[in-house]
C-alpha cells in the first residue's frame, strides 16, 4: 500500500498515536460541507453532516462512514482508540455515554490525521 508523504508532526500522531494540543487544529472551529478522509491514505472517514462543536479541543464526530474507522483498545488500558480501517492510522479516540449528541457518542479526532475535500456544486 502506498501512503501520502507525511511531515514528522503528522507522523508523530499517525504513525506513533500522538496527540495534536487541543485548540490547535485546523478542523477544530471548520464547518463546511464535504468529507474528512484519512492523511496517510486518503481513505474516506467522515462526513460533514456528523461533525459537531463539543467544545473539547479537538474536531468531534458522533459517526463514521460505514466500515471506515476501526475501534481498537488503547495502551493506557483506558481509553477507545480509533483507526483507519484502510491502513491503520492513529486518528484519535472514540468516547460514549457524553451525551453531546443524540448518537451519544464523540469520535475525537486530530487535525493532522485528516484531510478535508469539500463538496463541489
Amino acid at each position: 500500500m502506498e501512503f501520502n508523504k507525511l511531515t514528522e508532526e503528522e507522523q508523530r500522531v499517525i504513525v506513533h498515536k500522538g496527540t495534536e494540543p487541543p485548540f490547535s487544529g485546523k478542523y477544530n472551529d471548520f464547518f463546511k460541507e464535504g468529507i474528512y478522509a484519512c492523511k496517510r491514505c486518503g481513505a474516506k472517514l467522515y462526513s460533514w453532516e456528523n461533525k459537531f462543536h463539543s467544545g473539547c479541543g479537538w474536531p468531534s464526530f458522533d459517526k463514521e462512514i460505514s466500515g471506515a474507522v476501526k475501534r481498537v483498545p488503547d495502551a493506557d488500558g483506558r481509553r477507545t482508540e480509533i483507526i483507519c480501517a484502510n491502513c491503520g492510522a492513529h486518528l484519535g479516540h472514540v468516547f460514549t455515554g457524553e451525551q453531546l449528541t443524540a448518537k451519544n457518542t464523540r469520535h475525537c479526532v486530530n487535525s493532522l490525521s485528516i484531510d478535508f475535500k469539500e463538496n463541489s456544486s
